[in-house]
């Protein structure tokens, strides 16, 4: 049956609800504009499937294999429902440091982008969303980092989350759809899920309409939304494949940035927590290396076993005394988004340098350093056929596995797709995230973040879309 079509009219439409376009939706719709938000996943409540269970990863991310093609490949996740990734990441907090501030400002000469004026968005948001520290003892798998780190005389640190706690310390993640997307519907902000954008309508240096289909109630829609100004918010990856798609080229899609990750399943003598994601951090080796740990749910513990030289059948009927940690780097590599006419999916790639390789190698070793103090007694690696290791001297056989043959990467951090600045040459929007060449399409999310920051990327992606977004209605 042929789908009907409708057409809708909406002064300012929002592309996407994660952390960037819902700090935008909940800002426009508070002064009075008439907002759209369309999202291309469902509208879940935050408390229907378990966090980090196979429920929640086939409820609320996007529905294939993911990976930044490339030797070795990175797998990494999105997503793909009311709230974007900020449903299903571990809610960890960090400001954007203020070298790094400072030095995107001059490297992409960006107007109005000083630490003081992302300090202020930031504590604005930090406010709104109770980003806070745990109010009691850390948990087990969180403790054991602390201990490893103290035990080595490392520096290592308890990150805050954007948790609300309760008088009895119980802790609720403040996720988009329970916080600022409620916000924004309240203030009058239309909400469409299970909306998926085909492409932009242009004309004359502006973009005049949406074309996306929608399902509700069973019935597929085709949408055509008139808009008088677009903001695309499909982060890192969504939003240079929405803008290719719509035949918007120049400088999308290159530079993307993300932190390449490789793990340790760590065995310990006696059970460890399996709920949550260890909020210590080992800043040691910042601001190009950290180390930190991992959702660790039997699923999770499984497939980061999967690729030991050893028989890990033990190993995994013992899961619940197993956690699984990272070391993750800031990466001289870059990639790149595609988006190929007909493919509903993009092509993402990415290039590792020869000293990406390096840190990486470095950081699985310094990581096994760590574990091994914390009290861990067998340490597998996301190295294929990687030796496993049960004491310190046994670490030194990684430096020669971690190859680009055999290292299994992931991230969950992807930014810098469409870098924001001055410098037309090097950037695909400006300073306030206009898209070149166009007076009223705007990119507001982890793509205009112009490097990979080094630190959980949420908190930088909402001052930074706080700001924008201040600005255009300042300018409108």
């Amino acid at each position: 049956m042929k789908p009907t079509t409708v057409t809708l009219d909406a002064d300012v439409v929002v592309i996407g609800s994660g952390a960037g376009g819902a700090v935008t939706a909940a800002k426009l719709a508070a002064a009075g504009r008439d907002v759209t938000v369309l999202e291309e996943g469902p509208w879940i409540d935050a408390d229907a499937v378990e966090p980090f269970s196979l429920e929640e990863m086939a409820a609320k991310y996007r529905h294939r294999p993911a990976a930044a093609l490339g030797t070795p490949s990175i797998a990494y996740a999105e997503g793909r429902c009311v709230g974007g990734s900020t449903e299903i990441n571990s809610g960890l907090y960090h400001r954007l440091p203020g070298h790094l501030v400072e030095s995107w400002r001059d490297e992409y000469s960006i107007d109005e982008f000083d630490p003081d004026t992302l300090d202020a968005y930031a504590h604005r948001i930090e406010e709104d969303l109770a980003v806070s520290r745990l109010p009691g003892a850390p948990p087990p798998s969180s403790a054991l980092l602390e201990r490893g780190a103290t035990k080595l005389g490392w520096r290592s640190v308890e990150y805050s989350r954007v948790f609300r706690y309760d008088t009895a310390g119980r802790g609720v993640k403040q996720t988009m759809s329970r916080t600022l997307l409620p916000q924004a519907v309240d203030a009058g902000a239309t909400v469409l899920p299970d909306c998926r954008v085909h492409r932009l309508l242009r004309r004359n240096g502006r973009v005049v309409g949406v074309r996306c289909q929608r399902t509700a109630d069973g019935r597929v829609e085709d949408l055509m939304i008139r808009a008088n100004h677009v903001f695309v918010c499909g982060g890192a990856v969504q939003t240079p494949a929405i803008l290719h798609r719509s035949g918007i080229r120049g400088r999308v899609g290159t530079g993307l940035k993300v932190h390449p990750m490789i793990k340790i399943a760590a065995r310990f003598p006696h059970p460890v927590d399996h709920g949550g994601v260890p909020m210590q951090v080992v800043t040691e080796f910042g601001p190009n290396l950290s180390i930190g740990g991992s959702a660790s749910r039997r699923g999770q513990v499984a497939m980061a076993l999967a690729e030991a030289s050893d028989n890990i059948e033990d190993a995994l009927a013992d899961w619940e005394r197993v956690s699984i940690y990272y070391a993750a780097i800031r990466a001289e590599g870059s990639g790149r988004v595609i988006g190929v006419p007909g493919l509903r999916a993009p092509i993402v790639t990415y290039r590792l340098t020869e000293g990406d390789m390096s840190r990486l190698a470095r950081g699985l070793v310094h990581l096994g350093e760590v574990l091994l103090a914390s009290g861990a007694t067998e340490l597998y690696p996301s190295v294929a056929d990687g030796p496993v290791v049960r004491r310190q001297d046994g670490l030194g056989a990684w430096w020669d596995a971690v190859t680009r043959s055999r290292a299994s990467l992931m991230t969950v951090h992807l930014t810098s797709s469409v870098r924001m600045g001055e410098d037309r040459a090097r950037t695909g929007a400006d300073s306030f995230g206009r898209v070149w060449g166009y007076e009223n399409l705007r990119v507001n999310d982890a793509s205009l973040v112009p490097d990979a920051p080094g630190v959980n990327p949420q908190g930088t992606i909402m001052a930074i879309a706080a700001r924008n977004t201040d600005q255009f209605l300042a300018d409108t």
